[in-house]
C-alpha cells in the first residue's frame, strides 16, 4: 500500500516539477520580505486589516488586542470569533474540541496531547500577529481536527537595517512577562530572533458533589470532595533564524526555536462520603505537590525557488523536532478510617518527529492556479507512567496496576493537489488529499503489540460567488478524521487522584467527519458582515466516557459511540460607529446531537447554545486607545450531561508615548466571572464539578521599538479581503 501511494502522489507532483525545471528563470527583484508568503497553501500578506477572507478560511489580526498584548496565546484566542478556550485552556471550534492548532502553517508537538491547553496558556501571545481559522480546510492541509485548524501567524519584521521591540509587562499577584525581537537585514542575509518569559501565578478551587447508585442498597451514595491549589507557570520562549538570497529566485532559511514551561502546583483536598443512611462513613485529608516540565527543540531548513511569473514556486521544507514532557507529583493522605498513605506518582512522554514537505504552485491561464505536493511525517512517542506508596516516606512500594510503559509510532505518507479556477463571478476550488497511515503500538509491560495500516482519501470543495461589488456567497466541504492521541490507546490506567482514573482504548478506531458550509459576506468601506451556516456529521465518532469503578472511584475513557451531528449559525460584524469608534462583534448559535445508547441513555441527546464575543475600540486622541472586549459562551452539551456558560470582561488603554515607546494597562476578568460547571448525570452516576480560576489581574507594561526609523503602531482597519482573493 505504501507503494501504490508513492507511486501515485509521484504521478501528481512530477508534472508539476518537471514544469519547474524547465521554466526559464525570470528577470526577476530580489526576493523580498515584505513580498507574499506562501505557507502551506495560504498567501500572508504584510497588512494590518483586522479580518481578512479568502476562499478557504479567515484571518484575524491581534494587533489591536490589547489583551493579547500582556496575556497568553490562550487569552489572544479567547478572542477570536468561532474559538472557544475554557478556564483549563482548552480550545474549541464552533462547540467541538477536536481543533489541530499548527504555528506558520506548520504542526507542533507542544500542542498535542497532555499539556496541550498548559501550553496554550502558558506560551505568551505579543509574538503572534495573525490568527487563522479554517473550519473547512483545503487538501493542501493535513485532514486532522474534526472542527478544523487554527493557525498562529508570527510577527514578521520586514524593514531593512536593525529591527525589533522590547517589551515588558508586570502584573498583580506575582505575574509578568517579558520579550525582545530583533532583525537585521542586510544585502542576501536576513537574521532574526526572539526572547520572552512568562510568569503567572494562579489560586485554583474545585469542588466535586458525586451521587453513585448502588445495586446493593437500590439507592444513590453522596460524596463531596473540596480542593484548593496554588499554581505558578513560567514559560520561556526563544527563536533564532536566517534567510539567504543565493540569487534573484533562491532563498534558503533556517530556524532554531526552544518553547517551554515548568509547572508547579501545591493543593489541598478534602473528602467526605456518606453511606446508604447519609452518614459520613469515609473520608480523607490530602496534601499534595506536583512540578511538571514541557520542553519544545525545532530546527528547520526551507528552500523556495521563485519561478516565472508571480506565485509561481517551489519549496521545501524539513523539520526535525523533539518534545519531552513529565509531570511528578507527591501526597500524603490521611484517611478515616484506615491507615495513613504517602504516594508518589508521575507520568512522562517524549515524542520525537520528522516531517519533509515539497509543495509546488502554478499560476495557470485565466487566473486559475494549481498547487501539489508531498507531505511526509514520521513520529516516535513513548509514554512513562510510574506510582509507588507506603505508610512511610521512606518505604514506598512500587504499584504495578499504575506503573508501565507504552510506545507508540505514527508514519503519514501523504500527497496532495488543488486546483482553483474562476468561471465569471464564479470561483471553485478542488482538493485531493491521499494518506496511507501506519501505526505501530507496543504496551511493553503487557507485551502487547498491535499495528493499524489504512489507506484514505480526503476530498475538499470551496467555491465563491461574486453577487456584486459588496456581496459574495461561498459554499464549502471537507472531509477531516481525529485520530486518537497515543495515551488514548493505552489501556493502563492512569492516577489523577484516589477518586479518580484516565485509560485509554486500544480498540478505539479514527472518527470521521463530513463538514459542510453556506456563507454570505457584505463588504463596503470599514464594514463587514458575515453569515455562515454549517453542518458536521460525524461517524465512529471519539467521546470521553465516564463510569463508576466501586467505591465512588471513576474511570474515564474514550469510545466511538456511532454518529453525531451538529450545526449552526454563526455571524459577524466588524465596521465603524463613529470616525474614532469600531466595533467586532460576533455570535454563533449552536446545535448538537449525540448518540447516545451506549452510555445509559434510551436514544439520542441532543441541545442547542448561543455563544458570542463583542470588542469595542476607542480611539480617544492620536495618542489614546481604550478597548473593551467580552465573551460569553453558553451551556453546552456533552455526551453524559453539560458544561455551563463561561464570560469574561476585560479592559485595555494604551498610552503612544512617541514613535517608539507606548505604554499599556489592561484589567482581565474585571466582573471575576470566569468559571466552569461540568455535570454528569446518567442513570447510574450524577457528579458535578464546580472550578473556580482566580483568572483576574491587572498588568501594566510598555512596549519600546528600535531600528529603521521612525515606527507607528498599527492601524485600526476592520476591513476585509474580498471572497476568493
Amino acid at each position: 500500500m505504501r507503494l501504490k501511494l508513492l507511486l501515485v502522489a509521484t504521478a501528481m507532483v512530477l508534472p508539476g516539477l518537471a514544469m519547474a525545471q524547465t521554466a526559464p528563470a525570470p528577470a526577476a527583484k530580489p526576493a523580498d520580505k515584505s513580498a507574499p508568503t506562501a505557507v502551506e497553501g495560504v498567501v500572508v500578506t504584510s497588512d494590518s486589516t483586522a479580518m481578512r477572507t479568502s476562499i478557504d478560511r479567515r484571518s484575524y489580526s491581534v494587533a489591536n488586542d490589547l489583551s493579547a498584548r500582556t496575556g497568553s496565546i490562550a487569552d489572544a484566542l479567547r478572542n477570536i470569533p468561532s474559538v472557544e478556550v475554557d478556564v483549563q485552556g482548552n480550545v474549541s471550534l464552533r462547540g467541538d474540541a477536536n481543533v489541530t492548532i499548527l504555528i506558520d502553517g506548520k504542526p507542533s508537538g507542544q500542542f498535542n496531547g497532555d499539556g496541550k491547553a498548559d501550553a496554550l496558556q502558558s506560551l505568551p501571545a505579543d509574538s503572534i500577529d495573525r490568527v487563522e481559522v479554517m473550519t473547512n480546510p483545503s487538501a493542501a492541509y493535513r485532514p486532522d481536527g474534526s472542527a478544523g485548524v487554527i493557525n498562529l501567524i508570527t510577527k514578521k519584521t520586514q524593514k531593512p537595517g536593525v529591527n525589533g521591540s522590547v517589551r515588558a509587562n508586570v502584573g498583580s499577584d506575582g505575574r509578568y512577562n517579558l520579550g525582545a525581537s530583533a532583525t537585521r537585514r542586510a544585502g542576501k542575509l536576513t537574521l532574526s530572533g526572539d526572547v520572552g518569559y512568562r510568569y503567572d501565578n494562579q489560586s485554583f478551587s474545585q469542588t466535586t458533589e458525586r451521587e453513585v447508585f448502588s445495586t446493593a442498597s437500590q439507592t444513590f451514595l453522596g460524596s463531596r470532595q473540596a480542593a484548593d491549589f496554588d499554581n505558578s507557570i513560567g514559560g520561556l520562549n526563544l527563536r533564532g533564524g536566517l534567510d539567504y538570497d543565493l540569487d534573484k529566485q533562491n532563498r534558503l532559511s533556517a530556524e532554531v526555536r526552544y518553547r517551554g514551561f515548568n509547572f508547579d502546583m501545591d493543593g489541598v483536598e478534602a473528602y467526605q462520603g456518606r453511606n446508604a443512611a447519609g452518614v459520613v462513613d469515609r473520608a480523607f485529608r490530602r496534601a499534595t505537590h506536583a512540578q511538571a516540565d514541557r520542553g519544545n527543540t525545532a530546527v528547520t531548513a526551507d528552500w523556495r525557488r521563485q519561478l516565472k511569473g508571480a506565485e509561481h514556486e517551489l519549496t521545501a521544507h524539513v523539520e526535525y523536532e523533539v518534545t519531552d514532557f513529565s509531570r511528578d507529583s507527591r501526597a500524603f493522605a490521611d484517611n478515616t478510617p484506615g491507615a495513613d498513605v504517602y504516594e508518589t506518582y508521575g507520568f512522562g512522554a517524549e515524542q520525537k518527529r520528522a516531517n519533509f514537505k515539497l509543495d509546488y504552485t502554478k499560476p495557470l491561464p485565466g487566473e486559475s492556479k494549481l498547487k501539489t505536493g508531498l507531505d511526509l511525517e514520521t513520529t516516535r512517542n513513548d509514554y512513562d507512567n510510574h506510582a509507588a506508596s507506603g505508610a512511610m516516606p521512606g518505604g514506598l512500594v512500587v504499584d504495578p496496576s499504575r506503573t508501565n510503559r507504552f510506545l507508540y509510532d505514527q508514519d503519514v505518507y501523504a500527497a496532495y493537489v488543488t486546483y482553483e479556477r474562476p468561471f465569471g463571478d464564479f470561483t471553485v476550488q478542488g482538493g485531493l488529499r491521499l494518506e496511507q497511515v501506519e501505526i505501530e503500538t507496543d504496551q511493553v509491560t503487557a507485551n502487547l503489540k498491535g499495528q493499524n495500516d489504512y489507506f484514505r482519501v480526503y476530498p475538499s470543495l470551496h467555491t465563491g460567488y461574486k453577487l456584486s461589488d459588496t456581496q459574495t456567497l461561498s459554499a464549502n466541504y471537507s472531509h477531516r478524521v481525529q485520530r486518537p492521541q497515543p495515551q488514548d490507546l493505552n489501556p493502563y490506567p492512569v492516577y489523577q487522584d484516589p477518586q479518580n482514573y484516565f485509560a485509554g482504548n486500544p480498540n478505539l478506531k479514527p472518527q470521521e467527519t463530513h463538514s459542510y458550509e453556506l456563507g454570505w459576506q457584505y463588504r463596503k468601506g470599514p464594514a463587514s458582515y458575515l453569515a455562515t451556516a454549517y453542518f458536521r456529521q460525524s461517524y465512529k465518532a471519539v467521546t470521553s466516557v465516564t463510569r463508576d469503578t466501586g467505591g465512588g472511584v471513576l474511570l474515564t475513557t474514550c469510545e466511538n459511540l456511532g454518529e453525531s451531528r451538529n450545526g449552526g449559525l454563526e455571524l459577524v460584524a466588524n465596521g465603524r460607529l463613529t470616525p474614532k469608534v469600531t466595533y467586532n462583534v460576533s455570535a454563533n448559535a449552536f446545535w448538537n446531537e449525540i448518540e447516545a445508547r451506549a452510555l445509559g441513555f434510551t436514544g439520542t441527546r441532543s441541545g442547542t447554545t448561543l455563544s458570542g464575543r463583542a470588542n469595542l475600540n476607542w480611539q480617544v486622541t492620536p495618542k489614546d486607545f481604550l478597548q473593551i472586549n467580552a465573551f460569553t459562551s453558553g451551556k453546552r452539551l456533552t455526551p453524559q450531561g453539560s458544561r455551563s456558560a463561561i464570560q469574561m470582561v476585560n479592559l485595555g488603554y494604551r498610552r503612544k508615548m512617541n514613535d517608539t515607546l507606548s505604554f499599556v494597562v489592561t484589567a482581565n476578568d474585571v466582573l471575576d466571572s470566569f468559571k466552569d460547571d461540568t455535570v454528569i448525570d446518567t442513570p447510574l452516576l450524577r457528579d458535578r464539578i464546580e472550578r473556580r480560576p482566580q483568572v483576574r489581574a491587572v498588568f501594566i507594561g510598555f512596549t519600546w521599538l528600535f531600528g529603521g526609523g521612525k515606527q507607528r503602531e498599527p492601524g485600526f482597519d476592520f476591513g476585509g479581503a474580498q471572497v476568493g482573493g
